[in-house]
């Protein structure tokens, strides 16, 4: 049952199917050419026969026919040509003699339109004209004119196939010239279908590989497999259609690699996640349960430094489910930047500032190299203020004491060129090319989750621009955040 569904079953059932109708009507058209063959060679061969029928006497007479000789001149003709039949007509197409039994003849007249047509000279043959033995019957024949006194009396009507013809074509049908014929048109035909089938097979073997490609793909749960084999060159449809497939499944395969992959980064995420808010809420917990049991044993300086604490682990838990609102509210797809027109050299001022004092305490220099002049630009303050926060932050924590960090801005190939660099711990270079997976956590730059370096990478591509790192261990990170001049005010 499954081959009968198939692309070369059906197209071998197509092509028997087109043969059979085509060697039904080559048979039926043969047929019918070899009846009009022999019906015009027959007809032109006795075209004059009735012309000499009518030139052996006086067949009609002062107006009164000549039975005797018309009959005697009809079986004449007969015994030389069985097939034909003799009548005599008057001038209206009544037909006055003929030597056939009268119970035979069914017509008492003739229409002698085809007649005239035979008589005018040079026509189309086979020309057919009525049977008189048959009421619905037209047969070839052969006609000429009688007269009488030089005027025109009648015709002699001659029919070249009559009934014993008839008879005898209906004996032959089973005959061997017509079996012979039936049995070339049907081996021709048995040829032509084994023939097509061979070439059907040849023609739909690259779409049957193509199609076990496919079914290998799917079996291998889009994993990747073989190529197609391609002919680069001179290449049909099927070669165009296979190059698509093998593109197809390369792309199929990086993106359920890709998943695999985000999946498996999910979990560590999750899991990273759950840690992180497991901490400070089991120290919250502590510190609380150590108030309530101790209250009355604990200094006020004690019982400050415990609150303290126990605010610092709710600041970062607060912080912390603050990033994955942010992050998953980014992943959504519904957050516009706001436009607005500021100037870039003050928000880093402005930001580079309020790092000031947290680069102070862990005994850091915070440069911020960004001239005042032509800097303005038209994005979402807030937006672009939070990925500066972010990256600073994390230069700041991931720098021992005594190092530096940088913040430049340039403007260069249309484009705002904004660095963030330290003299830090540096990131692993197998690192490097997640650093910015919304899933991948790196717990030597940025939070443990990488929460904020994903929030980054989101912000600026909703404006439109890109941001790089370079990094090496022990030496220091340069993140570049480019932003578009063309989105200038």
């Amino acid at each position: 049952m499954r081959f009968l569904n198939t692309l070369y079953a059906r197209i071998s059932a197509a092509l028997f199917a087109i043969l059979l109708v085509v060697g039904l009507i080559f048979f039926l058209i043969g047929r019918l050419g070899t009846d009009l063959y022999y019906k015009e060679v027959t007809q032109r061969l006795n075209r004059d026969l009735s012309v000499h029928i009518a030139n052996e006497g006086p067949l009609i007479s002062g107006g009164q026919p000549n039975a005797e000789l018309m009959k005697a001149l009809a079986h004449f003709a007969m015994v030389i040509n069985p097939s034909v039949e003799v009548y005599l007509l008057d001038r209206d197409g009544e037909i006055l003699a003929h030597a056939a039994p009268p119970e035979r003849v069914k017509r008492t007249r003739v229409d002698l339109t085809p007649i005239a047509r035979f008589l005018q000279g040079p026509t189309r043959l086979p020309l057919v004209g009525e049977d008189p033995r048959d009421p619905a019957g037209m047969k070839i024949f052969s006609a000429a004119p009688v007269t009488d006194g030089g005027d025109l009396a009648g015709y002699v009507y001659v029919i070249l196939g009559g009934e014993q013809y008839d008879a005898l074509a209906s004996s032959v049908r089973g005959s061997y010239i017509r079996n012979l014929s039936v049995g070339v048109i049907a081996i021709t035909l048995l040829f032509a279908v084994i023939a097509g089938l061979f070439l059907f097979s040849l023609l739909t073997r690259r779409l049957r590989l193509l199609s076990e490609h496919v079914e290998t793909l799917s079996a291998n749960n889009f994993r990747p497999v073989p190529d197609y084999p391609v002919e680069t060159v001179n290449g049909d449809e099927i070669d165009r259609l296979g190059a698509t497939f093998n593109a197809m499944s390369h792309r199929i395969a990086e993106q359920v690699t890709r998943l695999e992959k985000t999946d498996s980064l999910r979990r560590e995420l999750i899991s990273n996640v759950s840690h992180d808010l497991r901490t400070p809420l089991a120290s919250m917990q502590g510190y609380i349960e150590t108030l309530l049991l101790k209250d009355k044993t604990l200094s006020d300086e004690e019982r400050r430094q415990y609150l303290e604490i126990a605010r610092g682990h709710s600041q970062q838990l607060a912080r912390l489910v603050s990033e994955l609102f942010e992050l998953a509210k980014l992943d959504s797809g519904n957050v516009q930047p706001h436009l607005e027109t500021f100037a870039l050299a003050e928000l880093l001022q402005d930001v580079g500032q309020e790092f000031r004092l947290a680069a102070e305490d862990r005994q850091l220099s915070l440069q911020i190299d960004a001239p005042v002049a032509d800097t303005v630009v038209n994005a979402d303050i807030g937006l672009i203020q939070r990925v500066l926060e972010n990256l600073i932050e994390n230069a700041i924590r991931h720098t021992p004491a005594g190092g530096i960090v940088h913040v430049g801005l340039q403007k260069e190939d249309h484009r705002y060129r904004i660095t963030v660099s330290d003299t830090g711990c540096g990131i692993d270079a197998e690192a490097l090319p997640h650093i910015f997976d919304r899933f991948y956590g790196s717990k030597d730059h940025g939070d443990s989750t990488g929460l904020g370096l994903a929030i980054v990478k989101r912000i600026v591509d909703l404006h439109g621009g890109d941001v790089t790192v370079e990094s090496r261990r022990e030496t220091g990170t340069r993140f570049t955040v480019g932003l578009p001049v063309d989105a200038a005010a």
